[in-house]
């Protein structure tokens, strides 16, 4: 399966020309939709800190040398299927390549294995943003970690979009006490209104006894450990963590390394896993996104979601490289006929 990038012509898309490389709007040609594929008219796409990673040139699983469509998830409405009404609201997944356009698009061509209906009645564009982040959250917690209720959690990087859904998963699955660790401040605070106990703001330059001890008198020893850093953080985490406690890892943006004494590990019968949803098959999604899809339309979870046209995508992204403690979501071209209105670019989801 080909794909032309034609100046012009085909439908309105991003476009990303070479590693590194900022993204423009342009046009693409999508290939003719064959049969176990669905055509989608995209209504919400966000922008997750893979496709930037995979658009950097530096992700450790994929790399595109030629002009690329990136895109890893959206909410849409169908349009031709062979498996799903026309009009029907789906979620998808898709792995963008030069072969294979992402949906930072008007509209996708999405394998129907790769798609799950919507509830009925849900917003498309808070579906769309509790997706990836979501299920980057509920599934280390809930099917990795196996949390019970009274545990105590610590969650490493609780002011990104997936930290703080990370707390709230947490909280509301009846975890005792649930402790965000983070370096923004202003963000750290308003997780105390979204289920976290207490906050444990992260220092430049502390050493990894001082931030130890910090953590015990804010969390004390803690049954799960969520972590979204590695690095010296987790180094300390460690050092927190009671008997038999589960700690799994999602990310390392406080470095590529840790150290894990031999003694500590084997002393406290740690558990050490990790998640990563790129190489999670959607079907192994479907029960924490119907748990998030449910806890949203119930008003239980809160995500900040900030949106952006197709336009403006260079936008989008260079506000998504900036940590903005909000969830990026692009709209190719909101139509009133599917419910999205202005109104949901800048309203979070509320109790």
């Amino acid at each position: 399966m080909t794909t032309a990038f034609v100046p012009g012509n085909g439908i309105r898309a991003a476009i990303v020309d070479a590693p590194g490389a900022e993204p423009r709007l342009g046009s693409v040609v999508l290939p003719v939709r064959t049969s176990g594929t669905t055509l989608l008219a995209v209504i919400a796409a966000p922008l997750n800190p893979l496709d930037l990673s995979i658009a950097s040139g530096t992700f450790h699983s994929a790399r595109h040398e030629s002009p690329y469509t990136p895109g890893s998830e959206c909410v849409g409405a169908v349009l031709e299927s062979d498996r799903y009404l026309p009009g029907c609201l789906v979620y998808a997944e898709c792995h963008a390549s030069p072969a294979t356009p992402g949906v930072f698009a008007t509209h996708a061509l999405i394998s129907d294995e790769d798609l799950l209906p919507l509830p009925d009645g849900l917003d498309p564009v808070l579906a769309a943003a509790v997706g990836n982040s979501g299920t980057a959250a509920f599934i280390p917690l809930i099917e990795q970690a196996r949390l019970l209720p009274g545990e105590k959690v610590l969650v490493l990087g609780a002011t990104g979009a997936v930290g703080q859904l990370a707390v709230q998963v947490a909280h509301r699955s009846g975890a005792a006490r649930v402790v965000g660790v983070g370096r923004d401040r202003a963000a750290l605070q308003r997780l105390l209104g979204l289920g976290a106990d207490a906050v444990v703001e992260l220092h430049a330059e502390e050493g990894i006894e001082q931030l130890t001890a910090r953590l015990l008198v804010a969390a004390g020893p803690v049954d799960v450990v969520f972590d979204g850093l590695f690095g010296a953080p987790l180094e300390a985490a460690l050092r927190v963590c009671a008997q038999r406690a589960r700690v799994v890892n999602v990310g390392n943006p406080a470095g590529a390394t840790a150290q894990v004494p031999a003694g500590l590990l084997r002393g406290k019968q740690l558990t050490l896993s990790g998640f990563a949803g790129l190489h999670t098959p959607l079907r192994e999604k479907r029960a924490a996104l119907t748990w998030l899809w449910n806890a949203v339309a119930r008003g239980e979870i809160k995500i900040e979601v900030r949106t952006f046209p197709l336009g403006d995508v260079a936008a989008a992204w260079r506000a998504q490289s900036s940590s903005p403690h909000a969830k990026c979501v692009i709209l190719p071209d909101p139509s009133p006929d599917l419910s999205v209105s202005e109104s949901l670019s800048t309203t979070p989801a509320t109790n």
